[in-house]
Order: C-alpha cells, then structure tokens, then sequence
C-alpha cells in the first residue's frame, strides 16, 4: 500500500471513529427514547417559617458560616427595643432569602439555595436585657484544661449560623445582616466559615481526621428529652454549644491506622465502634480482651463522650470543618442540647484523658440560646420580652 492510500485510509477511520464517539455522546445525553434526557429537578427551599428553626432540623448543608454580633450597652428599655428591631428584620431577611423572594438580584435567578438558618441569643445579653430564656441553663461554659481561647473568636449577643448548598447565599445574606445590625446599633463580633466533604444522601460526614462525625445522634424521640426544651414556652428552643478546635491533622495522620482507631474507639473505613460491625451499633465500652483490656480503650474518644457515662443524654452534633491556613484548620464543633451542662460532663472527662487531645486545641467557644421558629406571620424570638 502506498503513502497516500494509507494516509487516506486513516483518515476515513479517524472520521468514523470521531462520528461514533460524537453519536455516542449524543445518545447519552438523550433518553432511551431519543428524547433529550431530563435534568433532575432542583431540590426545594427549605421553609423559613415553622416551630422550630430550620437551622437545627433540615438535614446538614455544605456550607455553613456562623458569626456573633454584640449590641451596644444601652438602658433595659433601650436595649430591649433595639433587639426587638433587630429581631424582626432578621426574620425578614432570612424568610425572604429561604423563600427565594429577597429583592437582591444575587439571589435570585439561580437554583433554590437551600439555605437555613438559626438565631441564639448569648447569656451575656439574656442577664443585661433581663430575657425570657431558660433560667439556670443559659450560662457561660467554664474553663477547661488544655483550653487556649480567644475572646475575639466566641461569645457574643446574638449569635447566628447560615447553612446552604454553596457559599453564595451565605456571603449575600451575611452581609444583609450585618447591615441590619448595624443599623440597630450592633457590631459583628465574629464570623468563622465551614464546609463539608460531598457525601451520598444520608450518608455521615468525615472531620479533617478522616473520621465519620456525627454517628451516634439522637432520633426525634431521644432528641425531644436530650435537645429540645421541656414542654411549655421553651419546648422548641434548644441550646446551641460552639468551639473551633484546631486539628494537628499532620501529626494524626502520621499514626498506624489501628493506632489512630484506638484513640477515637472507631475504624475510620466504615465508622464501626471497635466491638461493632457497621457504623451505626451501639458501642460497648464494657466490652474486654481475653487479656481483661477493654476493647475499646478507657482513653478512646467514643468511650469518653459515651452516653452511657451520663445517664443516656445525647447531644445533636452538626459539626463543620474549617480551613484558615497552613497549621489552622479542623472542626467547628457545633452541639444542640437542652442543658448545656450535659457538654461540660462530657468535655470535663475529654479534657481529662482523651486520647486525642495531643492533635487537638480548642481556640474559641460560644453559648447561645437558639429561639424557637417563627410561625407564619409571626418574628423570631417574641416570648424573650414576655
């Protein structure tokens, strides 16, 4: 065969290995038909409005940012008319963003942003104003060993998380209410942003360890007796405890696995307590070896934070990694509990012996009141002035 007939040649089967490629594609974006294939439909808003705040009770989103305003010190009276204000245009504009219906062009157009949010107010601001919220529980945590907090990064009057499927909104609406705020009189405190790792539907998200974080949350029955308030003014509030901890996720990942799996009481491939099978069995942290050592060790995370040391009480856990730098990332740790004694329980034992504690710093912390939803047609937190 000559050059030129095998040139050609060539060319006639590059054009028909091209043709087919380009039907195949073709084919695949139809349907079995012919018919170009559906794109699937946007998942829904999540409604605003309800008796509960959607920023606790939506299934967790990607992004979160979280930030904490102070009001200005003022006279009672003052004091509890601005936060009124306040309260009310900060209803206003999340209602508005969570319904696709805000006059900012950011924020319409595209695909619903799925975004929640919750609203707490702090102890700081609940003492001064003289508020209706759960009294002794709202209280400042106390200091624990090992902790190296800055004031700057926690604390606060009013304290707020924005949840979405994409940073967009929460940086959109971020900025409505601090402008809100500031027109009330209030000055941003703080404001940490978060993520998480893309996971299948239902599925537990993995921290910066590389481990599944939040397993072992409480169902809606154990939630209404560990999460939500008690039957009555309070009985769909919660109390929101924050803490940014910084992750040593270099020096953790430089462990064996198994001695990684030790610490936490939990094998990070499938998230299955060590006594355990799948992620979701109840750790037994009774359980011994033949040599009379306890399976999962007595300085295991999951042993530690067991809800069988403290009476059964769980906390919701919805924590969020974060990444501010090299040598500052890890986990927004973000618990839902009626009393948030039940967390200084559990960090009192952490604090003490958890065998995670070389690999981790805790650098700020909140407490916040998280007010019940908001009814159609009605503003967030009306029974404080009652």
């Amino acid at each position: 065969m000559d050059r030129r007939a095998l040139l050609a040649g060539g060319a006639v089967l590059a054009a028909g290995v091209g043709a087919g490629v380009g039907a195949g594609v073709a084919a695949l974006a139809r349907g079995g038909d012919g018919a170009p294939a559906a794109a699937p439909p946007p998942e829904p808003a999540v409604p605003f409005h309800g008796e509960r705040q959607a920023g606790v009770t939506a299934p967790q989103q990607p992004a979160t940012q979280l930030f904490a305003f102070d009001l200005a010190p003022a006279a009672i009276s003052d004091g509890r008319t601005a936060l009124r204000g306040l309260l009310a245009e900060v209803t206003r504009v999340l209602a508005e963003a969570a319904g696709g219906t805000s006059a900012d062009q950011r924020l319409r157009g595209g695909e619903p942003a799925r975004l929640t949010g919750l609203v707490g107010v702090g102890p700081g601001l609940a003492a001064r104003l003289g508020l209706n919220v759960p009294a002794p529980v709202l209280t400042e945590l106390p200091a624990f060993p090992g902790d190296r907090l800055d004031p700057a990064r926690g604390g606060g009057d009013l304290l707020v998380q924005l949840c979405a499927a994409d940073r967009w909104p929460l940086s959109v609406v971020a900025e409505q209410l601090a402008a809100a705020a500031t027109a009330a009189g209030a000055s941003m405190r703080w404001t940490q942003s978060g993520f998480l790792p893309r996971t299948a539907g239902g599925a537990t998200p993995r921290n910066l360890f590389g481990f599944k974080d939040g397993t072992a949350n409480p169902d809606e029955e154990a939630a209404r007796q560990w999460v939500w308030g008690p039957p009555g003014p309070y009985e769909h509030g919660t109390v929101l405890v924050y803490r940014r901890i910084r992750m040593d996720t270099g020096a953790f990942a430089a462990l064996p696995a198994d001695r990684q799996g030790l610490a936490m009481g939990r094998r990070s491939g499938d998230g299955a307590p060590l006594t355990g099978t799948a992620e979701h069995d109840e750790p037994d942290i009774y359980a011994k070896n033949p040599d009379g050592s306890y399976v999962i060790p007595a300085s295991a995370h999951v042993r530690l934070s067991s809800p069988r040391l403290d009476g059964g009480a769980r906390m919701l856990r919805r924590g969020y990694s974060y990444d501010d730098g090299p040598g500052d990332r890890g986990l927004l740790f973000c618990a839902f509990v009626r009393d948030p004694a039940q967390f200084t329980r559990v960090q009192t034992r952490l604090a003490a012996r958890d065998a995670l504690n070389p690999f981790l710093e805790h650098t700020a912390s909140a407490v916040a009141y998280v007010l019940p939803g908001a009814p159609e047609g009605r503003v967030l937190g009306e029974g404080l002035f009652g």
